[in-house]
């Protein structure tokens, strides 16, 4: 074998191909800049994690707790100052604010600071600076977000619960924090020293008490050596910088290799395009590598020139690939901005780069290695007569080899990709699925064509549907390429359409969309009377008990806690319950074990003295009790023994004032609780102004309005369908070249045919029609296996991995069905326009040339 030879012939045929050879670097150049752009920002996303893991957190330490920072947890925290250690504390708990000019209200997150935090990073404002000031006086900082929704501007003054505060900037960024969140809690900050001004803080109010240490390395071993077991016993939760990057880097990363896998089908399907297009280029071939031969050319030296070549084309479309990839690398960082709690650098990661290109070269190849086989068995008399042997049999092992790496390839990348090797496996097998399945249609309607179709059908369609199993034809290659397009984005769009469809608040008569909370006995009534007055009905009014476990089947919890042996979670046995009292279940509730409290239970005979509760089949779980355990309650100091009578599957998603234990009634009727009033008022302006009546006239009484709650979401759910739907471009672009590809690489048999046609008197109107049946009947089936495989993958999705019920969106997706029939055969009747425009005179001059 010559290898300059090699090389020469190798830059002969490139130039004589570059048109039909384009297509090939093109399928691989989506697929790499995918890939590329998504493991660097993967690997700045990691970078940044741990270079700014103290300014996530703010300090070295977080302590926080449900319950105020009292006794030996005060204790611990005074000794600490007392030794040197800067101490802040922040109370945060939900709210309604008032703009005092605007008298427009909204639910805010308001959080009250002691100290000097953050320790580390800095909160950004509008005007600069304003953060140090927020302490000297009654100020408040607010998010931008929510100067807008009051209506308001810096210096007007803010009402929260009693206190009075003057708006001295707006919040633009606070680390470790996400920004998209302000849009449904705006937070507003305001100093610790006047946090009992406000009068909030009262019996039922949730608030959530965060200390943030700042320690060295030393301190911070000595200090969580001596009191991590206490504090955990204290339901306290320990948050350290460490920790804190760790969970980051595993969930953020679990994200980057999640649209990995989106870029791996982008690359894969661009791996396609590249079998294809080798295919159809090696046919038209093989009369040049027979003359080759017959001139003293070996197998191995034709073989290595297209190989060579295909190599060649693979690394240059890969540098193109990676040159996209790079460019979009600097867009993603502020594409996921507002989903990242972090600043995320845009500089190019040169290891992705590296393995971009790597990956591109080597599925090239692989790609193109079974095609290649043909010029391996061309023999020399195929220069002197086209009719010649079927592959030998002596090739038949090394095409199993081939397939073997070629698939034992796929699986490989899907596992490094995927954030679990068992995602890459399924990811893998789903490939595999998929790409069979596409393949057997694309089998059948060759075979069917051929053997069902009318001896009747007019010529136009006859003709259009024997190209579809004509020698040279595209079936195969356009039923892989727009399935599987088809199929990822519909799959992506089922999901989301479910995910939407939990979260959104319908519009039927009586739906509540205002929720008002914290209501205490005591003012009850007069909530009621205003809603009254103001025509709002009543909808459901729910007791709010709140309480900690004490014991389950008489074990205490302490002890249950410092059991080593015991597997239970700790969060069921530490949180803090708020439970109810109710004789009916709700819409989002069903019981799925025992009975409820209107039928006859044989609990009530046995333990006649406990009361019943019904509690929910995750907690149940948690807990590891069932029908007939016990569970002791301490609400307020007393404790309140009880039996489990039932288990409740309740239904999160939706809008329903759920919860985890249930008590019987005339149980908790006397404990010290809380009420939550269901009601529904139709005018936004009713709405708003029920709202302001609440702030002034109960101020620790908050109110939510689901339909800006609802809005919120939209929002946030459009925004990552928009980061979604971004990254999905890179297959639909791989799945349009491999279309336009496999029609470009069949042009001259297409304008031979053509040719022929005309010959025998065709017009080119004629042609167009053929070219039409062909394509939209490759349109219509294709596009429908991919809408039936999506269906089935979005149901999985939702059903397991989301684990919420499933409904198909039918008509949506007869639309991308529609939509994708009719693009595949626009694309078609736009890429062969050549061939019904050329006279058959040129065609053949063309040919013989």
């Amino acid at each position: 074998m010559s290898l300059p030879f090699v090389l020469s012939t190798m830059r002969r045929e490139f130039r004589s191909s570059r048109r039909r050879l384009g297509v090939f670097m093109g399928s691989i150049a989506l697929g790499v800049a995918a890939l590329v752009s998504i493991n660097s920002f993967r690997e700045n996303v990691a970078a940044s994690i741990r270079g700014q893991s103290r300014v996530l957190l703010g300090a070295d330490l977080e302590l926080r707790s449900r319950s105020p920072l009292v006794g030996r947890v005060r204790g611990i925290l005074d000794s600490a100052v007392r030794n040197g250690v800067p101490i802040s504390e922040v109370t945060s708990f939900a709210s309604m604010a008032l703009a005092v000019r605007t008298g427009l209200t909204r639910l805010v997150d308001v959080r009250a600071v002691q100290g000097n935090f953050p320790f580390y990073g800095t909160i950004e404002t509008a005007p600069e600076g304003r953060w140090s000031e927020l302490q000297f006086d009654r100020h408040a900082l607010v998010d931008s977000t929510l100067l807008v929704q009051l209506e308001a501007r810096i210096g007007d003054t803010l009402l929260i619960g009693e206190s009075r505060f003057a708006i001295i900037g707006a919040l633009t960024r606070v680390p470790g924090e996400l920004g998209i969140l302000a849009a449904i809690g705006p937070r507003v900050y305001i100093p610790g020293a006047y946090l009992d001004e406000t009068g909030l803080l009262q019996f039922g109010s949730r608030a959530r008490y965060t200390a943030l240490l700042r320690l060295d390395d030393d301190q911070l071993d000595r200090f969580l050596n001596t009191h991590r077991q206490f504090l955990r016993d204290q339901a306290i939760g320990i948050d350290t910088a460490a920790e804190r990057e760790e969970d980051l880097t595993r969930s953020l990363g679990m994200l980057a290799r999640y649209l990995g896998l989106v870029g791996l089908v982008a690359l894969l399907l661009g791996g396609l395009g590249v079998a294809s297009a080798v295919h159809v280029f090696v046919k038209g071939k093989l009369n040049t590598v027979a003359v080759f031969r017959a001139l003293g050319a070996t197998q191995r030296t034709m073989f290595a020139v297209y190989l060579g070549q295909a190599a060649m084309l693979g690394l240059i479309g890969a540098f193109v690939g990676a040159a996209v990839g790079a460019a979009v690398q600097a867009f993603l960082p502020s594409l996921f901005a507002e989903f990242l709690p972090l600043e995320v650098s845009g500089a190019l990661d040169w290891s992705a780069v590296a393995a971009g290109l790597g990956i591109g070269v080597w599925l090239a190849v692989m790609f193109a290695l079974y095609p290649l086989l043909d010029v391996r068995n061309v023999p020399p008399l195929r220069a002197l007569r086209s009719e010649y042997e079927a592959t030998p049999r002596n090739a038949r092992p090394l095409q199993a080899v081939i397939m073997i790496a070629l698939v034992g390839s796929v699986l490989w990348l899907s596992v490094w990709q995927a954030p679990a090797w068992i995602i890459g496996l399924g990811f893998a097998g789903g490939v595999v699925v998929t790409t069979g399945v596409l393949w057997i249609v694309a089998f059948v309607t060759t075979r069917m064509t051929r053997r069902l179709m009318p001896a009747k059908t007019p010529f136009a369609l006859r003709q259009g549907f024997s190209n579809l199993f004509r020698p040279h034809n595209q079936t195969m290659a356009v039923t892989l390429a727009v399935g599987f397009g088809v199929f990822l984005l519909a799959t992506l769009y089922v999901v989301q359409w479910n995910l939407l469809d939990r979260l959104r608040v319908t519009s039927y008569p009586e739906r509540p969309n205002l929720v008002l909370f914290d209501i205490q006995r005591d003012q009850r009534e007069d909530v009621e009377s205003l809603l009254r007055h103001r025509g709002a009905p009543i909808l459901d009014v729910t007791p709010i008990v709140s309480s900690r476990l004490a014991a389950v089947n008489g074990r205490p919890v302490q002890e249950i806690l410092q059991d080593s042996s015991e597997r239970r979670s700790r969060w069921p046995l530490t949180r803090e319950y708020r439970n109810t009292y109710r004789d009916t279940l709700v819409a989002s509730e069903a019981v799925i074990a025992g009975i409820w409290w209107d039928e006859r239970s044989a609990l009530s005979d046995t333990e006649p003295t406990l009361p019943r509760i019904s509690l929910e089949e995750d907690i149940a779980a948690e807990l590891g009790v069932g029908l007939g355990d016990r569970i002791t309650w301490n609400i307020q100091g007393r404790q309140f023994e009880t039996v489990v009578a039932s288990i409740r599957r309740v239904d999160w998603a939706r809008f329903e004032t759920n919860f985890f234990a249930v008590f019987e009634p005339g149980v908790l009727d006397d404990a010290p609780q809380s009420f939550v009033t269901l009601t529904r008022v139709e005018d936004a302006r009713l709405r708003a102004e029920i709202q302001r009546d609440l702030v002034l006239r109960h101020a620790n009484v908050s109110a939510i309005d689901l339909t800006l709650v609802q809005q919120t979401l939209d929002k946030i759910l459009d925004s990552v369908a928009l980061a979604i739907r971004f990254m999905a471009l890179f297959s639909i672009g791989s799945g349009l070249v491999v279309l336009v590809g496999a029609i470009t690489t069949s042009r001259f048999q297409r304008l031979r045919e053509s040719a022929l046609l005309k010959t025998l008197g065709a017009r080119s109107r004629l042609i167009r029609q053929i070219l039409f049946a062909e394509y939209m009947t490759l349109g219509i089936l294709s596009a429908f296996t991919g809408v039936l495989l999506a269906a089935v993958a979005g149901w999985a999705l939702t059903r397991f991995f989301f684990e919420l019920p499933f409904r198909l969106p039918t008509v949506p997706l007869l639309a991308v069905w529609l939509f994708a029939a009719i693009a595949t055969t626009a694309i078609g009747l736009v890429s062969s326009r050549e061939v019904a425009r050329k006279a058959p005179l040129v065609v053949l001059r063309e040919m013989s040339d």
